[in-house]
């Protein structure tokens, strides 16, 4: 008797055990799917409270306006090379970059043996060429009466001209270093030359010091016309088809974005680098003293107005870095779509055409964004 007590307690306590089981499986059955990380649902006083707003994209006419950046440049009849055509050493110079110069203006004064030799041997073809001259013509007149052969009259006009063809080429010489042959004479004759500058500017480089040896492929000085300088920008192939000749840009460098500066494009390169872009050249309205060759500018071109997709710039939300909108879903569902952000002008931001017709939150889209990551994050 006892054990038949003992062995039905024991069947008593499994079918307890098995009904505790089965009575737990509806609450797993019932356990609700957690919503969409980019999914939020209001309710129709939540949606009142935050004052929520819904409207369909509309096309709307827009100024877009192209971002480009490049630099100050001047054109190459506008930037100079000054050299010595014989090389020679620096005797003196008080140039320094930044330093303005007029033309005509004296740069340098260079010295060298060369330059004495130079003067030396056409002051002697000179007095040759005047020898030979006199010379020939005498032949001339004594052939005339036959006291002499034609040969004779013939070597003596062959000299004359080999001495005045040498004679020019040393002139073209002293020319070259800018010393004046008709004012030569042997009691003139200098081992120094003078460098000038050849046009209205300032200096840019200073290659030399005093004492230094140039030869004549050294550049000593650039020298820089700054009145014709231009806008040089880098535009890519996508870009290309936007721009024309004629159209305004309007430029700003980083130190001072508020200082706007007119421009016009005057010339479009079609030529394509390897990272498929290209240059387009602006003339600048008024110059600038301020502007240098080589100074990095933003530029703005402003395009042509047309109808383009475009939200009001509340309905786009920033969550770490990237830009979204709330789509309007069924029953106050919305949600989180990214998008990319095109053009801002007037309040309102250009989007891409793939929310065409669609509704979307205009007005309230932060308070969303709130309540989606609060959500989350419980």
């Amino acid at each position: 008797m006892k054990q038949l007590l003992i062995k039905c307690s024991y069947i008593l306590s499994i079918v307890s055990m098995l009904g505790c089981s089965g009575a737990s499986k509806p609450e797993q059955v019932a356990a609700t799917t957690p919503p969409a990380d980019d999914v939020v649902q209001l309710t129709a006083a939540q949606a009142k409270q935050i004052d929520l707003m819904v409207e369909e994209i509309q096309p709307r006419k827009m100024s877009a306006t192209l971002q480009l950046n490049g630099q100050i440049d001047v054109p190459p009849q506008n930037l100079i090379s000054v050299s010595v055509p014989l090389g020679g050493y620096l005797k003196s110079s008080s140039l320094l970059p930044g330093t303005q110069v007029r033309k005509g203006q004296l740069l340098a004064i260079m010295e060298d043996p060369q330059y004495i030799q130079l003067q030396q041997d056409y002051l002697i073809i000179k007095s040759k060429v005047a020898f030979a001259t006199k010379e020939y013509a005498r032949q001339k007149e004594l052939n005339v009466g036959k006291a002499n052969s034609d040969k004779v009259v013939q070597q003596a006009e062959n000299e004359w001209r080999q001495l005045t063809i040498e004679s020019k080429g040393l002139a073209e010489k002293l020319r070259l270093i800018g010393l004046v042959p008709a004012r030569l004479t042997e009691n003139n004759i200098s081992r120094t030359i003078n460098i000038y500058s050849p046009i209205n500017g300032y200096v840019s480089k200073v290659n030399v010091n005093i004492g230094k040896y140039v030869t004549p492929s050294d550049v000593i000085f650039e020298l820089v016309n700054p009145t014709d300088i231009h806008l040089n920008l880098v535009v890519f192939e996508k870009d290309l088809h936007l721009l024309k000749i004629g159209q305004q840009v309007t430029a700003y460098a980083n130190a001072k974005p508020e200082q706007k500066y007119n421009t016009k494009i005057v010339l479009i390169s079609h030529s394509l680098n390897n990272d498929r872009s290209t240059e387009v050249h602006c003339h600048i309205d008024k110059y600038d003293k301020t502007l240098a060759p080589g100074m990095y500018m933003n530029a703005e071109v402003q395009l042509e107005h047309k109808e383009i997709e475009a939200l009001p710039n509340a309905a786009i939300v920033n969550y770490e870095n990237k830009d979204y909108v709330f789509v309007a879903q069924a029953d106050q569902t919305y949600k989180m779509t990214p998008i990319a952000k095109n053009q801002s002008v007037g309040g309102f931001t250009a989007v891409d055409a793939s929310l065409k017709g669609k509704k979307v939150v205009v007005k309230g889209a932060y308070s969303l964004l709130m309540k989606l990551k609060n959500t989350i994050d419980e």
